[in-house]
């Protein structure tokens, strides 16, 4: 049965959280003292407010959430922390437009890094801190980290963990769904700890280096700047984003594997190695190459092109040049790898490798079948066979991605978008990457899109980074019906 009050309760849980969440960024305003203590500290405790008067809607006998409230909860979860997540931009006055100030929140916790702000510099410190960090909590998701410490308040379970989690699969490293939660965030907060030691030493501020490092382990792309990554033209620094975001965009279970030594088991991941070796590296040294035949070459080059590559495929956004500038060619390419995406279970957002490496390995064997009719051949991914409901998931998740991509991209036309920019609107948002092309590309924003549009592609967002059936089973009719 689909559970209201079970959906209020929890919830509540998550805005309390997100109400002690912004009151992490009054030490930030307290030291820079930038005059907007207040402003978080209301903020703070109108959502703290809310948050407790929705949980005391807790069911008797505590929370018993199965998976059709576990969607519903995602998706309403979701919508409230974007919409009360406005309030410390709204009460500060940094953003003073509702549609402007949800589409950032929006954009933060969907990890998509696509902003409105045209002068990051000119925004108080702690604000800015309150923008990353708004990412660093969407990256593994507000619901997995709930799944860690909700049990405390007698919530929890594993569908939620299911109906979050990003990727078409959710291998466990522990048997209990709650330790598995909290294993992945370990490692989550241990890569954010080194990416900010490494930014330090490398040059950065530490205000700058824990902003970056909350927003690159987050595969988000919010920077302090307003030039992005290209305000630090360093190798140093440039080249271990890439080693992070790399590291981001890979399956945190692998990840976990490495740190305990298994490193046989991650290696033999398919996945991993198609991620590895094509995704990132192929591309690279595709662009880098293409530059070669142009006889227009160097270090900063190559070092350009592995880190748009690795920017876009991980859905990070980051900006160390703009690849609109390097001719039709590579701009196109650069548009296309906006539909790839990192590894499933990742904080990346877009298709995932997992199901391109299925769709390819499926349309080839469809020659086969072809040609032996009665033959029963079989998918195999880590010499394990897809079962056919799995393959059914990802070809009609492929195709209603690319259904919302052509509506979304007709919306923002209608509205009086050119078509090259609202084709990159749409792939940059519904991918969770961040930059598009047109008049919303790398040395742009999305200030200038009609508010209509900013609400189009903040759905669009959400869509993408709940990995679209979370939230169009919402709208089905049998959804809703009574067991």
């Amino acid at each position: 049965m689909l559970s209201f009050r079970d959906t209020i309760h929890v919830v509540g849980a998550l805005l309390i959280i997100l109400g002690l969440s912004v009151f992490l960024c009054l030490p930030v305003s307290l030291y820079y003292t930038d005059q907007q203590h207040m402003p978080i500290l209301y903020s703070g405790m109108v959502i703290i407010l809310i948050g407790f008067l929705s949980w005391l809607a807790r069911p008797r006998g505590g929370a018993r959430i199965n998976k059709r409230t576990g969607y519903l909860i995602v998706t309403m979860g979701w919508l409230a922390i974007s919409g009360f997540a406005m309030l410390p931009y709204l009460f500060s006055g940094s953003i003073l437009s509702i549609a402007d100030a949800f589409f950032e929140c929006m954009s933060g916790f969907t990890t998509t890094g696509a902003s409105i702000l045209t002068d990051i510099e000119s925004v108080s410190p702690s604000i800015l801190f309150w923008r990353s960090l708004t990412q660093w909590i969407g990256g593994m998701g507000i619901i997995v980290l709930s799944v860690a410490i909700l049990p405390l308040l007698g919530i929890g379970g594993i569908e939620l963990f299911v109906a979050e989690a990003p990727g078409p699969t959710s291998d466990k490293i522990h048997p209990r769904i709650q330790e598995t939660a909290k294993r992945l965030w370990f490692v989550y907060v241990g890569l954010t700890a080194l990416l900010f030691l490494g930014l330090c030493i490398s040059g950065m501020t530490r205000f700058d280096a824990i902003n970056h490092a909350f927003t690159t382990m987050a595969t988000g792309g919010f920077s302090t700047k307003n030039a992005s990554i290209a305000h630090w033209d360093t190798p140093m620094i440039q080249y271990l984003l890439i080693i992070f975001m790399f590291l981001a965009g890979t399956n945190f279970t692998i990840i976990y594997y490495f740190t305990t030594g298994r490193f046989r088991r991650a290696w033999k991941s398919t996945e991993f190695r198609a991620y590895t070796l094509g995704m990132i590296l192929a591309s690279g040294i595709a662009v880098a190459l293409l530059f070669l035949f142009k006889n227009d070459y160097s270090e900063k080059i190559f070092r350009d092109a592995l880190f748009q590559v690795a920017s876009v495929v991980t859905t990070t956004g980051f900006v160390s040049a703009d690849y609109t500038t390097w001719g039709y060619l590579l701009t196109f390419f650069f548009f296309l790898l906006m539909f790839t995406g990192g590894s499933a279970g990742s904080t990346a957002g877009g298709i995932k490798t997992i199901r391109h490496l299925v769709f390819l390995k499926n349309s080839y064997l469809e020659f086969k079948r072809i040609l032996h009719p009665r033959a029963v051949i079989r998918i195999k991914l880590d010499h394990q066979v897809v079962a056919p409901r799995i393959l059914t998931h990802i070809l009609v998740f492929l195709l209603v991605y690319l259904a919302s991509f052509v509506v979304g991209t007709l919306v923002l036309t209608a509205l009086g978008m050119d078509i090259i920019s609202s084709a990159g609107a749409v792939a940059t948002c519904l991918g969770n990457v961040g930059p598009g092309l047109g008049t919303v590309g790398p040395v742009s924003n999305f200030a200038a899109t009609p508010d209509v549009a900013k609400w189009t592609l903040s759905i669009l967002m959400l869509l993408g980074r709940l990995e679209l059936f979370t939230v169009l089973v919402l709208f089905t009719p049998f959804y809703w019906r009574a067991n």
